[in-house]
């Protein structure tokens, strides 16, 4: 489903929160825009609210449609009105809905014609792109406690994924003093704290100057170096970066840490995937179902959560059926434990698809090929012999 960037035109914070958490509870990744960034691409829908200043409402929408006449626009108003239907359609609007309080019977109605609408914008844009550039993937890993291993499959997983698709793929380090770079055995000039504090000058040729270079291809925009940041305060503007991220790039995988903060949620509303790193443990597994609780309170897209099970063995603390039912999801994937061979590729600063040819590398080339849907390792050509005459060469 293709990710689409909303606006929400009103001056009710209330609304505004309320509108936001219901745009991304319709199960379509959703980045909100809140106009800062240079470039010059608008947003894909727009919410209007005109249920108190119909006049104001009306002419926000002829400007919008004016504007960007690709634009799809919902009208939210207080009552569903014939006459204010009629106008609104009008000046512009596509949708139209009357706003209704959440303990409403009719809510959930209203709720369901909402999300609807959002799928079928989805789906246009998907249509309109169909014969253009594919849009970018999202995959977003998230551990469920520190030392999960969260990192290590998300650095390896980008390295698989760039050799595997010849494609542009990006990793970006969300956590505060994240490691992604030095798994990766690179030292690079900038962060993602120069990406969110430059958003009015972010476009193509600035981010390129932002992300360093891996020489598998990978590009990398690292973690920050401060304990406190990113923080609360940085959240939308993560989202922002992330949301111009996905115009310049095929793939972007996100190292998210293993903290459901401000900036982690921005980063899950985005996501195609939402991967759950998890140990056969009893505090992981008891973390994991907090997460998966969270997420579902959150409405950041449940649907797409994907467990992956890191550190498995024969004897497990902890079986897997027993895993699956206490999180009420299967086991997308399991990586067995390896410590001695993940150790010395960290301590070496080079990923385990290309340091060696071990069991844990080929699941990692296994678990990445499923994501994009290769069923096996694409064949190498074999060199051409050279021929015989009179049995020598």
């Amino acid at each position: 489903m293709a990710q689409l960037a909303a606006l929400i035109v009103t001056q009710d914070e209330d609304f505004r929160r309320r509108a936001t958490q219901l745009l991304r509870a319709g199960g379509v990744p959703i980045g909100m825009v809140e106009g800062r960034t240079g470039e010059t691409t608008v947003a894909d829908l727009g919410v209007v609210d005109i249920r108190w200043d119909v006049a104001s409402g009306l002419a926000a929408i002829e400007r919008l449609r004016a504007g960007h006449p690709a634009l799809a626009i919902f009208a939210v108003a207080a009552e569903a009105n014939p006459d204010l239907i009629l106008q609104s359609m009008r000046a512009g609007a596509n949708e139209f809905f009357a706003w209704e309080s959440p303990d409403s019977p009719s809510a959930r109605t209203m709720v369901e014609s909402f999300h609807g609408a959002i799928r079928r914008t989805a789906a246009r844009k998907e249509a309109a792109h169909a014969n253009t550039r594919q849009p970018c993937v999202t995959y977003v890993f998230f551990g469920a406690k520190g030392g999960a291993g969260t990192t290590t499959v998300a650095v390896n997983s980008a390295v698989e994924l760039t050799r595997l698709t010849k494609k542009s793929v990006l990793i970006v380090d969300l956590k505060a003093c994240g490691e992604v770079a030095l798994f990766l055995g690179v030292r690079p000039r900038f962060t993602i704290l120069d990406a969110v504090e430059n958003l009015h000058r972010l476009d193509k040729d600035f981010l390129k100057e932002l992300v360093a270079k891996h020489k598998s291809g990978l590009d990398i925009l690292a973690g920050s170096e401060q304990f406190e940041r990113p923080g609360a305060q940085d959240a939308p503007g993560v989202e922002e970066v992330l949301r111009v991220l996905t115009r310049l790039y095929d793939y972007i995988v996100v190292d998210a840490g293993n903290t459901v903060s401000a900036c982690a949620t921005s980063a899950f509303y985005g996501a195609d995937s939402l991967f759950l790193v998890t140990n056969p443990d009893l505090p992981s597994v008891r973390n994991a179902q907090r997460f998966v609780e969270r997420v579902r309170q959150l409405g950041a897209g449940a649907e797409r959560i994907r467990v992956l099970l890191n550190r498995d063995s024969d004897q497990p603390i902890i079986a897997q059926r027993q895993i699956e039912t206490a999180l009420g999801y299967s086991i997308h994937h399991a990586f067995s434990s390896d410590y001695r061979t993940v150790s010395a590729a960290l301590n070496a600063g080079v990923p385990l698809t290309l340091a060696n040819h071990s069991e844990i590398s080929e699941q990692f080339g296994a678990f990445t090929r499923s994501m994009v849907g290769i069923t096996s390792e694409p064949e190498v050509a074999a060199a051409p012999k050279r021929a015989k005459f009179l049995g020598i060469y």
